[in-house]
């Protein structure tokens, strides 16, 4: 049983680590086509997208970080990844433009460091 949740929270890291990239993947290609070619914005830009992806974040985030924390004793990665989860959401808040997008890439590539601690810390 012990196992299978360690196995469930690793997996639960990595799909953290996932996001967190697509999420910046999204930011950068939203700034390049909206910006530089005026394509997409009423898809990349939705705030349905945004809200959709910062709940996934913190799901994951806080199932896998704070499951992380209790399992090797270990706040770090749970405090870093919370610093970026916050930060990804006062990027909705800002509404969009060049602080969204630095705000949402600080706090995704933050949270993404955070699930990498997380499971270099369970070992």
């Amino acid at each position: 049983m012990r196992t299978a949740i360690i196995a469930i929270r690793n997996r639960l890291d990595r799909a953290g680590i996932v996001l967190s990239g697509l999420c910046a993947i999204h930011c950068v290609l939203g700034v390049f086509f909206v910006g530089f070619l005026g394509l997409g914005g009423e898809v990349l830009l939705a705030p349905e997208v945004h809200r959709i992806g910062l709940a996934l974040a913190l799901v994951v985030g806080i199932v896998s970080l704070g499951f992380g924390a209790l399992r090797h004793g270990r706040v770090g990665p749970l405090v870093v990844g919370g610093i970026g989860l916050a930060l990804m959401a006062a990027a909705i808040a800002v509404g969009h433009g060049l602080a969204e997008s630095i705000l949402t890439i600080v706090g995704v590539a933050l949270v993404a460091l955070a699930h990498i601690r997380n499971l270099h810390r369970a070992h």
